[in-house]
């Protein structure tokens, strides 16, 4: 992962409004010219249940805002999504 100051403020900020706030899932993400991307997913929650069902809002409210925006259906987002998915490895 990439040493980048302003992200690492950003995933001290997300870490402890989950902590301090109402919140139960945040996630942050940046995506490089290079290609190179960094991501921060925390939740208040180790169930699995509990963590599907916030995955599934965070990547709803994603696809909604990104299918806007780009003209997409949320089938063309979400089909492109799954195979860059695919592709990553996590670090």
């Amino acid at each position: 992962m990439m040493s980048n100051p302003r992200f690492d403020e950003l995933q001290e900020q997300a870490a402890e409004a989950v902590v301090e706030e109402d919140l139960v899932s945040v996630y942050a993400g940046l995506v490089h010219e290079d290609g190179q991307h960094e991501y921060y997913f925390g939740n208040d929650t180790e169930d699995a249940e509990e963590l599907r069902e916030m995955a599934a809002v965070q990547l709803g409210m994603m696809l909604r805002v990104l299918a806007d925006r780009s003209d997409s259906s949320i089938d063309e987002i979400t089909d492109l999504a799954a195979e860059r998915a695919q592709e990553m490895q996590l670090r």
